[in-house]
């Protein structure tokens, strides 16, 4: 059986980690392309990695390059390219910049790639994954972007550091776009399988709900220059994983939605079943009065960005 192609737009450190964490896995064999001027970043990164798979004790072959041709069939595409946040900069303050650099990756994708299941990781999240899709005009099955499985990494993180208990039992599901606007789901939150409303006071849970909205600004403004990279990374790894092996995994993540949640047109993040379809099924969860107004709130965020994008 012929190994999977993973394709890596975007040889920064996001890129970086994702090839890692891919070859760690055994996903596949993978190739990062980055622009000219970068492609020895990509050639140097994946060549660093795959000296040290005989030391991991996995086989993939990787490489790098700034040609499209050599991501061609790829089986799964993950897009990064694009301007990291830098201090005091909103994930639309990107939405410029990185619409240019999207739109372009788009344009050579649909030549190359046209059957792969394409992963956005380039932010502002929701009008980027907009974008993408206007531009390649493909499947709203095969373009996804990955923001809820990160959201709701964090949220589970932050339940686990206050409970002191193993994030393996934490289901704590975010909706609605990737930035200050997105709704943790409080009431459906669960520790193996105990309402997270039963094992914290509301205040606490609301500080845990607040620092989940805040969680990348926190990150950027540690790090003093760049933005997340590990979380992100493991998050977009684990949509590739459930596409490639077929697992249909209920997974959070922008998904193109067309009536769902009375919703129309755009990209926002919601719980979707992710096969070797791609985005096989929205789930559609019964919110309460408060949780819709919520998500409506999120959505009109995302309405303004992608109206910027005039596509």
């Amino acid at each position: 059986m012929a190994r999977k192609k993973i394709a890596l737009i975007g040889g920064g450190q996001i890129g970086g980690i994702l090839a890692l964490l891919a070859a760690q896995k055994e996903l596949g064999d993978v190739v990062m392309l980055d622009i000219p001027d970068m492609e020895g970043v990509a050639k140097g990164k994946t060549l660093d990695i795959t000296e040290a798979t005989p030391l991991l004790g996995v086989d993939s072959n990787l490489s790098g390059t700034s040609n499209y041709a050599d991501v061609a069939g790829a089986d799964v595409v993950i897009i990064t390219a694009g301007l990291p946040r830098k201090p005091g900069m909103s994930r639309d303050d990107l939405l410029e910049m990185n619409l240019k650099i999207i739109s372009d990756v788009g344009k050579n994708l649909k030549k190359t790639c046209p059957n792969a299941f394409h992963i956005i990781v380039t932010n502002p999240l929701d009008s980027m994954v907009y974008a993408f899709k206007k531009v390649t005009g493909f499947s709203k099955n095969k373009v996804a972007g990955m923001a809820g499985v990160l959201d709701t990494g964090r949220f589970r993180s932050f339940v686990a550091m206050e409970l002191g208990v193993s994030v393996e039992d934490i289901s704590a599901p975010v909706l609605g776009g990737h930035g200050p606007t997105m709704v943790p789901l409080v009431r459906l939150a669960t520790v193996g399988g105990v309402p997270l409303t039963e094992l914290l006071s509301a205040e606490k849970i609301e500080a845990i709900a607040t620092r989940t909205r805040k969680a990348g600004t926190e990150i950027v403004n540690l790090l003093g220059s760049g933005s997340a990279f590990f979380s992100p990374a493991a998050s977009a790894i684990e949509m590739a994983e459930s596409y490639l092996k077929d697992k249909k995994r209920v997974l959070p993540c922008a998904a193109y939605l067309e009536g769902e949640y009375g919703i129309n047109g755009y990209y926002l993040g919601v719980p979707a079943i992710i096969g070797a379809g791609g985005v096989e099924k929205i789930i559609e969860v019964k919110l309460t009065a408060d949780e819709k107004a919520a998500l409506m709130n999120s959505l009109e965020a995302v309405k303004t960005a992608v109206k910027e994008t005039k596509l």
